[in-house]
């Protein structure tokens, strides 16, 4: 189960949302926990039905409890506390009610404030909790946009990969994450890739050692992130072990990651091939693909048309 503190929270979002403690009790041993794929469920504007373990208080809700008075704002406030939440977070320069900030203190529940909106304070924290609390692996290859796309290139030592990703580079597209590819499922069906913080900008390309890829080719030749979509296999052949490529792939291939099967194309690898330029046109026809247009399809249909027609 994958978790994190509030103190933690607080300190990698404070300057960018403002927040200050108001009270940091607990704030060490209480935690967010995810025990699904949505992060989305655990930070959110005041919920009593389905409460949110992080409860965002902004004028709107604190118009809401200031509604009661006597027995049924005492109820209120208990059946809030009830849910146990992780933290309570005031926003839009709100101050926290006495009755409130007493129950938090007895509770143990840490309280911070910030200036920010409350919209503005959920979805920065929903898309941190994504990250920060996201399975996650990590993958050897090359990591690349290309068309778009998040495209991991994979492939034994010595297949090329870096040399195709330098030659994509050149081409106009971006590099992600060149040797080792930190991948996140930060949603039920969406993997994240990134650059571990040590190797970013970097390639290795034998004969040429380590370049600096946003130095010699611009800003615009990294990226910081991308969405894992395709794999891209480089098979070299005659090696021992190695499937013989179908010619007329009839079947799609697939990767497990962090239980996401993931679109698998080989290319097989061999003197004389530009691998670039097959790289490019595999993902063009996956775009096609996953826009309903399938070639190999289509010329299967051709055929058996053809083919009847004979008949006839």
């Amino acid at each position: 189960m994958l978790q994190t503190s509030i103190a933690r929270l607080h300190e990698d979002n404070a300057a960018k949302l403002g927040l200050d403690w108001v009270s940091s009790l607990g704030s060490d041993v209480l935690s967010v926990r995810r025990d699904s794929t949505d992060a989305a469920a655990l930070v959110g504007h005041l919920n009593l039905i389905h409460p949110n373990r992080i409860q965002v208080l902004g004028r709107r809700e604190l118009a809401y409890i200031d509604g009661y008075s006597g027995e049924g704002a005492t109820q209120v406030i208990a059946h809030f506390f009830a849910a146990e939440p992780a933290a309570i977070i005031f926003t839009d320069g709100v101050s926290a009610p006495a009755p409130l900030l007493q129950a938090a203190t007895a509770k143990n529940v840490p309280v911070l404030s910030t200036a920010s909106a409350s919209d503005a304070v959920i979805d920065t924290l929903r898309r941190y909790l994504a990250r920060t609390l996201a399975d996650s692996t990590s993958r050897h290859g090359v990591f690349m946009d290309v068309l778009g796309l998040g495209v991991l290139i994979t492939g034994e030592s010595g297949a090329g990969k870096s040399e195709l990703a330098l030659e994509l580079i050149s081409r106009g597209h971006g590099l992600v994450a060149d040797d080792v590819v930190e991948i996140s499922r930060i949603a039920a069906k969406t993997l994240e890739g990134r650059c571990p913080p040590m190797l970013k900008d970097f390639l290795e390309v034998r004969g040429l050692g380590v370049l600096n890829i946003r130095t010699i080719f611009g800003e615009t030749a990294v990226r910081p992130k991308m969405n894992l979509k395709l794999i891209v296999h480089l098979e070299k052949s005659g090696v021992a072990g190695a499937t013989p490529a179908d010619r007329l792939p009839l079947h799609e291939l697939s990767e497990d990651i962090l239980g996401m099967p993931m679109r698998k194309i080989i290319i097989p690898v061999a003197a004389g091939r530009n691998l670039a330029v097959l790289l490019e046109a595999a993902v063009r026809n996956y775009i096609l693909q996953l826009r309903g247009i399938d070639s190999t399809k289509e010329f299967i249909e051709r055929q058996h048309g053809e083919m009847r027609g004979g008949v006839n």
